[in-house]
């Protein structure tokens, strides 16, 4: 698979081959929805809590005799089909909303991903992402001269200068190749890969 290698303009300046084995394979939308959701559904958080009918403020007093009224029997304003009352199955703060995906299944998505991104021409290769000072302005100039706006950087090496030029950039993550996740790769409309990353990238994955 080749990768366009760009310049400092944004520019198609020549090709990179990179390793089929990662950036050529098919594309597999069952595995990849699968890994996404796992993704998403293990960083999420059991933090809502909602009350029961032994738990909800209510008053133990039978609202209205058993017979005779012609409505129907009632022993407490808890229950949960009246207004105010407890939640029948209330959720719980330590829920757990994780799901399990084995290794050879995150690498096998990832790798779907990456492939599909070299086809849809949404992935480029550049020599390095680096800054001499840690200036947001310069990290914000150099990619408005790449023409990229929302793109996901991934450099073998992320040092303090280039977190801390890239950090308060809204549309703009830089990470490092073992932290680039399934969620951040198809949520950025870009993914500038350095070409050393593509290295650590075939190692991991190849």
């Amino acid at each position: 698979m080749d990768l366009k290698l760009l310049n400092e303009q944004g520019e198609a300046a020549s090709t990179v081959s990179a390793p089929d084995t990662v950036f050529g394979r098919d594309f597999n939308e069952a595995l990849v929805h699968q890994v996404v959701v796992a993704y998403q559904a293990n960083a999420r958080m059991g933090d809502r809590a909602q009350k029961g009918r032994d738990t909800v403020k209510h008053s133990t007093k039978k609202p209205w005799r058993q017979k005779g009224t012609g409505r129907a029997r009632s022993g407490m304003t808890s229950s949960p089909i009246w207004r105010g009352g407890g939640r029948a199955f209330p959720n719980s703060p330590d829920e757990n909303f994780s799901q399990k995906v084995n290794k050879k299944m995150y690498r096998a998505g990832i790798r779907s991903i990456l492939s599909q991104l070299a086809r849809e021409d949404r992935i480029a290769v550049v020599e390095s992402f680096s800054f001499d000072t840690p200036k947001t302005k310069l990290a914000a100039s150099k990619l408005k001269a790449m023409g990229l706006d929302s793109v996901l950087v991934i450099t073998d090496v992320v040092d303090e200068n280039t977190y801390l030029a890239t950090r308060n950039l809204p549309h703009v993550a830089v990470v490092e190749p073992r932290y680039a996740d399934p969620l951040s790769l198809v949520h950025y409309k870009k993914v500038l890969i350095t070409k050393a990353a593509i290295a650590q990238f075939e190692e991991m994955l190849g």
